[in-house]
């Protein structure tokens, strides 16, 4: 018969194990928003996460008024405990047997992230017993600081909002590094009764709750006397704000992309994507009555290759005109956007330079009889006016001359990846918009050139 000794040997192990294997990975199996920042690393774009609640990727920094009113109001001795309280939980248990009814759990911060990744409703003895063992596992697994991120990301805030950064930008329309101590308060009481948010009810409770923090944290010096009263001046959040929308189609595109339910920094800047968005709604209005109703736009940096700014189409059109189409990324004929990039190419080669003599009349090669855009023909023109004006036929012949085959080689090397047809299939009309490409595709190709050109010259 075994000794206890060796019993106990045995067991302890398989103790130590479970006890290792109480905290999960990931703790959370939420899914997330999927989050777009500009070059600032401020949030312009975000969409609702799939199960429906407004839940923002894990926050890497917890701002330190949140921080401060947080371990004020829900954990005092958090920088101090395992995970669990002892002072507290004696504390909760006098109060609830004096006032005959659960009144205060006790719970510390690492409790209540043990209780909300679990999201049981039902909660008894076993289950508190459960969240105390598990949070002192927790803290064994994760830092303070890791702890205070878990909690900020994953915290309820009313309705479907979850997380201090979707709160933040709900109520108050902007970042929590932004919030004032007042703000900070209210976000820190709220997961413990997110049912008060709600614009129009409970305002009265909701008010006194904060205000008694902020009580709290200028008696224990956190707030002097000036803040803490201009923090009691601060009226609450009302209707909730919607979240920003300032790029829809690059934002619905990263998720397309693989990027749902991540956060994505952007090289966009903000006042030049609201001045380009005003302007492209501009001309919108001047062509809608010509039929034309869709547009797209893109500003890039020459130098770096960034993209500085993206409207991927007219945001508010009627749903007849696929307003939700990212006409950047969709394949359309290019039209005469080519030419400059075969003049480009056969001058660098030497088969013309910008005042070679190019014949300009009708023509029929094969069957094929591109014409003029002003059906007039000029007889001879030289290549630089001819580009200049956009002349058809010249550029059919000095492609004939280069060679199609030879000329998709190079627009593939330049990222035109989209014209995966053989020459053949394109034939002469390659000049003339006969394949297509992207906006996206096209962007880049002349960048590029004009890269190579500033570096040539400089």
């Amino acid at each position: 018969m075994p000794k206890p000794k060796h019993i106990l040997l045995i067991i302890s192990p398989i103790l130590l194990l479970v006890y290792y294997f109480l905290i999960p990975s990931p703790l959370f199996k939420s899914s997330y928003s999927t989050i777009l920042s500009n070059s600032d690393n401020e949030v312009i774009g975000a969409s609702i996460a799939t199960d429906g609640q407004w839940r923002f990727p894990a926050i890497t920094k917890v701002p330190d008024k949140f921080t401060k009113a947080l371990i004020c109001f829900e954990d005092e001795y958090f920088y101090k405990h395992p995970g669990v309280n002892p002072v507290a939980f004696g504390r909760a248990f006098i109060q609830n047997i004096k006032a005959k009814r659960t009144q205060s759990g006790g719970s510390t911060i690492s409790m209540q992230i043990i209780r909300m990744s679990r999201n049981v409703k039902n909660r008894n003895i076993f289950s508190k017993l459960f969240e105390t063992i598990a949070a002192t596992s927790l803290e064994c697994s994760y830092s303070k600081q890791e702890i205070l991120e878990l909690y900020a990301t994953h915290a309820p805030y009313g309705g479907n909002v979850v997380g201090l950064e979707a709160a933040s930008w709900r109520y108050f329309a902007r970042s929590p590094n932004k919030l004032s101590w007042a703000e900070s308060a209210l976000l820190a009481v709220l997961p413990n009764a997110p049912s008060l948010i709600f614009p129009g009810k409970n305002n009265a409770k909701l008010l006194a709750k904060r205000n008694r923090l902020l009580k709290k944290m200028h008696l224990k010096g956190i707030l002097d006397k000036e803040t803490y009263q201009l923090a009691q001046l601060e009226p609450l959040p009302q209707k909730p704000f919607p979240l920003p929308n300032q790029a829809p189609h690059l934002l619905a595109r990263l998720k397309k992309d693989g990027h749902e339910g991540k956060r994505v920094v952007s090289s966009l800047n903000s006042q030049l994507q609201e001045q380009v968005k005003s302007i492209i709604h501009r001309y919108n209005k001047m062509l809608a009555d010509n039929g034309v109703h869709n547009a797209c736009a893109m500003i890039t940096d020459i130098e770096t290759g960034k993209v500085l700014a993206y409207i991927g189409n007219i945001e508010g059109l009627a749903k007849q005109h696929s307003p939700d189409v990212d006409i950047i990324t969709a394949k359309r004929s290019y039209g005469s956007l080519l030419k400059p990039v075969l003049y480009a190419l056969s001058v660098d080669e030497g088969l013309c330079t910008p005042y070679s003599l190019l014949q300009d009349f009708p023509i029929n090669i094969d069957g094929y009889c591109p014409r003029n855009f002003t059906e007039t023909y000029h007889g001879a023109i030289f290549a630089d006016k001819a580009l200049a004006q956009s002349v058809n036929i010249p550029f059919v012949k000095l492609l004939k001359q280069y060679s199609t085959d030879k000329f998709l080689y190079k627009l593939r090397k330049l990222g035109l990846h989209s014209l995966n047809k053989s020459a053949d299939y394109y034939g002469l009309s390659l000049i003339l918009g006969g394949g297509e490409s992207t906006m996206w595709e096209l962007n880049g190709m002349y960048a590029s050139m004009a890269r190579q050109l500033n570096h040539q010259f400089n």
